[in-house]
């Protein structure tokens, strides 16, 4: 059967319709920006939540070309989807305005002059877009300007009022005010301020705001999407006109991410329902304002993958859209507080926190609760409820899916194998190695407590912590989940010079602090009842050293026994 393409990396609308992508209908979210007038609208979502799409969607619906044949090809890209059912109200706004549509995904470079370069060249490429008004003779005087900045040699302040100036030559050629769309304002301030140019980026960034979107009277309305909102101090002063929507907010929560029946409609049209569970148990869980959203990135690139293979496994997607560095870096300052709390929502539990919605990005590292903010603003945490105290409104955090805490397992993996590498473990290698088993439980315990642990893997954890402990033991194999005997070891450790004892390790969770010593027994009598050692002789081994570990929380036991091979 065939079926239409998922519009995978697809975020503009023009090609995404005329390409004859699949498209999870958004189009009632022009109507909603029309009924609530909002002068300047800044909404903010996680990556990935179709915001260029959005950004692209109202800028085909809104703008008048100049060129009558633009304008029908525009509106027929709408034909058949919601908006073109709300009235005549509604479609009496149709390329009715200029547009300015302005990315600022660029000004994510090492150096502020890189940055400032990218950003220059995308404002070129607007006005280049619109070069045809140069030919109406409206702008006569306006000419030499408007080239200087086209050509990319105008100066730096030109460049900071140049979006305001561009609404203007437009609104004076079509009579209209002009519609000013800015895709992603947030990311050259987020990589500023990790490259250490915040200060010049704030600048040039609060330049452009306020000389397009602050008492313009060539200004229609403005949307502005973004990951993050960022005080209004920092590059918002004065600007009293700005409405923000955030995952907070309960107007437009349903626009960006997919809602249960576009889901359910999803797979249902790629005969693909049976994977219903899977799909809301991965890639649902967002809440934004009163509308429960599903990740429409993973969503795509796992229908996709079904399309292709029905039997295809669920994947991470959304891990690979970033570096995750605001994770890491959350793992890697964790105090014993903040990793009980990661330890907690890892485990499927909740935590509560105080919100600060107006955080800029200097102040993200200045507190524990901006960390904690940041994160539940940027899709890595959800909100299952809030409530309000006094003057401080209170939100109650967990992650959002299982997507998400793949990042959070393997982030706190990979800072575990960091941390190994730097630790001197010469005294529990020296331990494990020579049967010293008190030794041995002490050392291995005091790594458990001052690690981050995720215990709704259960043995699957402790399995993994320990493959991660034994990575730097010189000069020996270390093997995991072989085939011996009548089943599978969890661990064997083995020198190539057979004078020396292998090690098999098999590892037990036990549900109680007092059940680790019968979990300790039971686990060395799977060693002797499976066979676990009966291939060692074939070898050339005499002797082996077996254990039996059991965990309780960061708690474990450990017990060994050596035996001559036969």
């Amino acid at each position: 059967m065939k079926y239409k393409p998922l519009p995978v990396g697809i975020d503009r609308f023009d090609e995404l319709i005329l390409g004859g992508y699949y498209y999870v209908d958004k189009t009632w979210f022009i109507k909603e920006l029309l009924d609530l007038k909002g002068k300047v609208n800044l909404f903010t979502r996680p990556r990935r939540f179709g915001k260029t799409l959005n950004i692209s969607m109202l800028q085909y619906y809104f703008e008048n070309t100049g060129e009558n044949e633009w304008n029908e090809r525009n509106r027929s890209l709408f034909q058949g989807m919601k908006i073109m059912e709300a009235g005549d109200t509604y479609l009496a706004k149709m390329n009715a305005f200029p547009v300015i549509n302005l990315s600022l995904k660029s000004g994510k470079q090492p150096s502020y002059e890189l940055a400032f370069g990218c950003l220059r060249e995308e404002i070129a490429r607007e006005y280049k877009r619109h070069i045809s008004i140069l030919d109406s003779g409206k702008l006569e005087l306006e000419r030499d300007k408007y080239m200087r900045i086209a050509k990319e040699e105008g100066s730096e302040q030109e460049y900071a009022t140049s979006i305001r100036f561009l609404s203007e030559c437009l609104t004076k050629c079509y009579d209209a005010k002009t519609v000013i769309l800015i895709d992603e304002y947030d990311v050259p301030l987020e990589n500023s301020w990790f490259a250490g140019f915040y200060d010049q980026m704030i600048s040039f960034i609060r330049s452009v705001f306020e000389s397009a979107l602050k008492t313009n009277p060539c200004l229609e309305f403005a949307v502005m999407t973004g990951c993050l909102r960022v005080s209004k101090e920092s590059i918002f002063t004065g600007l009293n006109n700005l409405e923000i929507h955030s995952i907070l907010s309960d107007a437009y929560g349903e626009h960006f991410g997919f809602l249960q029946e576009e889901a359910d409609q999803l797979l249902q049209d790629y005969h693909r329902t049976e994977k219903q569970m899977e799909l809301k148990e991965w890639y649902d869980g967002y809440l934004f304002g009163n509308a429960e959203v599903y990740n429409p990135w993973s969503v795509i690139n796992y229908v996709k993958a079904l399309s292709i293979n029905p039997a295809a496994f669920p994947s991470p997607y959304w891990k690979n859209t970033s570096s995750n560095a605001i994770v890491k870096d959350l793992v890697e300052r964790a105090d014993f507080q903040v990793k009980s709390e990661i330890e907690n929502l890892i485990a499927g539990g909740i935590i509560e926190k105080p919100v600060h919605e107006d955080i800029t990005y200097g102040d993200i590292y200045d507190s524990e609760d901006n960390l904690w903010n940041f994160l539940f603003f940027t899709g890595y945490l959800k909100q299952t409820s809030v409530r309000m105290e006094e003057d401080i409104q209170y939100v109650r955090l967990a992650i959002p899916n299982r997507e998400v805490r793949y990042i959070y397992n393997s982030t706190v993996m990979n800072w575990f194998r960091d941390l190994i590498k730097t630790r001197d473990m010469t005294a529990l290698y020296q331990a494990l190695l020579s049967g010293e088993t008190e030794s041995f439980q002490k050392e291995l315990s005091e790594l458990l407590i001052n690690s981050i642990s995720y215990m709704d893997g259960g043995e699957a954890f402790y399995h993994g912590f320990f493959l991660g402990i034994l990575e730097n033991l010189k000069e020996y194999l270390v093997t995991s989940n072989r085939e011996a005997g009548l089943g599978r070891y969890d661990i064997a450790i083995r020198s190539l010079n057979v004078s020396k004892s292998p090690i098999i390790l098999e590892l037990n969770v036990s549900d109680t602090y007092k059940g680790m010593e019968t979990a300790c027994d039971a686990a060395l009598k799977q060693i002797e009842v499976n066979h676990y050692n009966d291939w060692l002789p074939e070898e050339g081994y005499t002797e082996v050293l077996n254990y039996g570990i059991a965990f309780f929380k960061k708690q474990c036991r450990v017990k060994s026994v050596r035996k001559t091979l036969v």
